[in-house]
């Protein structure tokens, strides 16, 4: 029951070429425009794939996930508890298929990255660019299955531009947070988006960035958001 679940969830979403355009369009025509705009201000390429690929990847992991408000509203949440596809079974395919739809805005960014800018990375650095800010996205995965336990279908586009926004602006994916007043800075730095790009970054500078510690504040993000989740979901059944 679990796999074909999965399965009618990554096919709902695969098939929506709308959802898919935009979760690959925006980064993308987001890292052409700003790589143009930040030529002058000598802002490497690199380091706004870092911050690019990073964007894509939480937004098309957030939006996902918070679909399931939608489905709360419906009724559809009820309507599963009666099958025998468990609420850990329902939680782990959201996630899967969030986590499905992360990986191509990062692949499309990095590549146009290559074809565009000139970024030159090795064979490590770029499974790191690309396979490292993937993994990354689990908390992301995780927060927008949050978002979506928590809103409901009128207040959603509230809930999910008030994160996009704190985590794309304030956590410096599409401005470097080195041109932030200094509090601001230390707010960044807080966000798990600075440190999904922390993971792109470290693929392009020579000593390797602060990696480990982003996928360290990472998989803390997860185990709170993963506790959080399910605290909710449970919530949400009792009330069934």
């Amino acid at each position: 029951m679990k796999a074909g679940y999965l399965r009618f969830e990554a096919r709902r979403v695969l098939r929506d070429p709308r959802f898919l355009a935009f979760s690959v369009g925006l980064p993308v025509g987001l890292f052409l425009l700003l790589s143009y705009v930040y030529r002058s201000q000598q802002i490497p390429a690199a380091y706004l794939m870092g911050g690019l690929t990073a964007f894509g990847a939480f937004k098309a992991a957030l939006d996902t996930g918070a679909r399931t408000a939608v489905e709360r509203g419906a009724g559809w949440q009820r309507q599963l508890r009666l099958t025998p596809l468990s609420g850990v079974g329902y939680l782990l395919a959201k996630g899967t298929v969030a986590m499905l739809v992360a990986l191509p805005p990062v692949a499309g960014v990095s590549l146009a990255a290559a074809l565009t800018a000139g970024v030159r990375l090795s064979a490590a650095g770029w499974a790191l660019a690309v396979l490292g800010v993937w993994l990354g996205t689990v908390p992301f995965a995780l927060l927008g299955l949050l978002v979506g336990q928590l809103s409901t279908p009128r207040g959603l586009q509230a809930y999910q531009g008030g994160v996009l926004l704190l985590l794309s602006f304030v956590g410096g994916l599409l401005v470097p947070v080195s041109s932030f007043p200094e509090s601001l800075a230390a707010v960044a730095r807080v966000l798990p988006s600075y440190w999904l790009a922390e993971i792109s970054h470290g693929a392009a500078l020579s000593g390797g960035g602060r990696v480990g510690e982003a996928a360290a504040v990472l998989a803390a993000y997860t185990v709170v958001l993963g506790v959080a989740v399910a605290a909710r979901y449970r919530r949400d059944s009792a009330r069934s």
